[in-house]
Order: structure tokens, then C-alpha cells, then sequence
């Protein structure tokens, strides 16, 4: 069975708050951080990302601010708030719920977010200056972010390793395959184009899934002792869960426990971190703003 990175998970996410709540509250606090998020629709997964970001604002001590907008809500609608939120002094970060309704375009809003504010890290130049060697962006995304904190506090060596990202999405597998590469490690991409991708994932010492395919990463994939991040979250039926359905990654736990070094469970996993790699981004903008060190 594989030592788990990530059976702790969520310790690691709870160290990496607490000098979140220690800096937030000190004796006689200078200025307390402000979180934006805009939801658009009434998506169930949306909604509970939503409210575990507020549940962690409230225990960290963020303000956190909420936008509800329906399903059929204009583009232009959503710029208009997102430009009340650059605008506010009390809001150092904002984030856009992805993913928007079909009919919005998600270019046009993300970069209508200020790049001082866009603590997702989803602004062109913010992913520009991310692909760049000697340039560092405001803010990395957080998925991402927290993938590689996974990796740095289980001690996974990642200078001079192959690293496999299963994905190339521009939340997760694209930044994560940039990161891997700043981190000096030799870096493949495996997309849905890919020839052979079990040959080349079974090549890697390190492997990140983001690709959104339930258990689509068997045991026969994996290289004994490799290091696995699952971010896929999917449902798959099941008539003895209550809710009719469980949540499974995009890599088979149960086979590829069997040979990783180390794996995320899911659920559970790198959510956690996630999150905590947002209030870190949305701290560092109120400190940036408040010039405050």
C-alpha cells in the first residue's frame, strides 16, 4: 500500500493556515483582507466550493463577499460587479466561480478581474509571466500552488525527475506542467491527442491527474514509488451511497495504491490545499496593496 502524501492532506492544509490565522490576528491587526466571489448559476458543485472557500475565510479571519447571479445572467452583468470589486479598498482579492454558463465568455471576464486581485492567478499575464524564466506572476493558481506544496512538504524530489501531467487545461495542467519546470523537473504533457499515454505515464516519478475522467490512470500506468496528485473529482454511480452516487478521482486508487510511493485520496485530497493556497494568495494582496511586510 502506498505511504499516502496525502492520506495528510488536510494536516498539511491546516499548517499551511495557521500562520494565516496567527498573521490575521495579531494584537492590534493592521488591516484585515477581503475576499470576492462571484457564482453564476446554480451548479450543486459550484455552490459547495462556494461555501467551504467562505467556511474558510470565517475561520482564518478573511471578509469574505458573495455575488449570486443567475443562470441567465449577461456578461455584462458580471464585469459590472467584477468593477465594483477592483474599485473597493476593502477587497484584495477576487475570484469567478468557473466554470460560467455556455453563453459567457470566459476570457472576457477573467481578464476584466484586476491583476492586483486575481488571486485564482487566471489573468493572461499572470500565466504569461508564470510561463516565463526569471519572471514571477502576482499570484500562481491555486490548484496548482497547492499540488506542488503537497510535494515539497512530503519531502518528493522533484529537481532532475520526469513529471507527467495528465491534462492541459488552463486551471490545472498547464500551470502545473510550468511549475513542474521551473521546479527543474523534466516535464510531459499527456492529453486527450496523446499516443501511448500509458507508456510515457509509466516513464514518471511524479505524476499530476487533472484531466476530468473517472479512474482513467490504472495500476499498469504507474512506476513503482511514483509520486501521484489526483485533482480529478468525479461522480460515479452507486446505489448504496445515500446521495446515489460517490466522488472517485481520475486516477484508480485501489490499483495505484498498490504500486505509488504516494497518493491523494479523493475526496479529500488536494481541495483542501487548494483552498488554503487561496486565502495565502488573497493575504499576499492585501499585504502587496497595504505595502505591509
Amino acid at each position: 500500500m502506498a505511504s499516502s502524501i496525502l492520506s495528510d492532506c488536510s494536516s498539511c492544509a491546516t499548517s499551511r493556515l495557521l500562520p494565516l490565522r496567527r498573521a490575521l490576528h495579531p494584537p492590534t491587526p493592521r488591516f484585515r483582507p477581503g475576499l470576492a466571489v462571484i457564482l453564476v448559476g446554480s451548479r450543486k458543485d459550484s455552490q459547495t466550493y462556494v461555501r467551504n472557500k467562505k467556511r474558510a475565510c470565517d475561520a482564518v479571519g478573511i471578509k469574505s463577499y458573495e455575488v449570486n447571479l443567475p443562470e441567465d445572467a449577461s456578461e455584462y452583468e458580471v464585469i459590472k460587479h467584477i468593477a465594483t470589486f477592483n474599485d473597493d479598498p476593502s477587497v484584495h482579492g477576487i475570484l469567478v466561480q468557473l466554470p460560467l454558463p455556455r453563453h459567457m465568455n470566459d476570457e472576457n471576464i477573467l481578464n476584466a478581474v484586476s491583476i492586483e486581485k486575481d488571486v485564482d492567478g487566471f489573468h493572461p499575464v499572470n500565466i504569461g509571466r508564470l510561463a516565463m524564466q526569471g519572471r514571477d506572476p502576482f499570484f500562481v493558481p491555486c490548484t496548482p500552488k497547492g499540488c506542488m506544496e503537497l510535494l515539497h512538504r512530503s519531502g518528493v524530489e522533484i529537481k532532475g525527475k520526469r513529471a507527467v501531467v495528465i491534462g492541459r487545461s488552463n486551471i490545472v495542467g498547464t500551470p502545473a506542467a510550468l511549475l513542474l519546470q521551473k521546479a527543474n523537473a523534466t516535464v510531459s504533457i499527456v492529453h486527450s491527442k496523446t499516443k501511448n499515454p500509458e507508456e510515457i505515464t509509466r516513464q514518471a516519478d511524479i505524476i499530476i491527474a487533472a484531466v476530468g475522467v473517472a479512474n482513467l490512470v490504472r495500476g499498469s500506468w504507474i512506476k513503482p514509488g511514483a509520486a501521484i496528485i489526483d485533482v480529478g473529482i468525479n461522480p460515479v454511480d452507486d446505489p448504496a451511497s445515500p446521495r446515489g452516487y460517490r466522488l472517485v478521482g481520475d486516477v484508480c486508487f485501489e490499483e495505484a495504491s498498490k504500486v505509488a510511493g504516494a497518493i491523494t485520496p479523493v475526496p479529500g485530497g488536494v481541495g483542501p490545499m487548494t483552498i488554503a493556497m487561496l486565502l495565502s494568495n488573497t493575504l499576499d494582496s492585501a499585504k502587496r496593496i497595504h505595502k505591509f511586510k
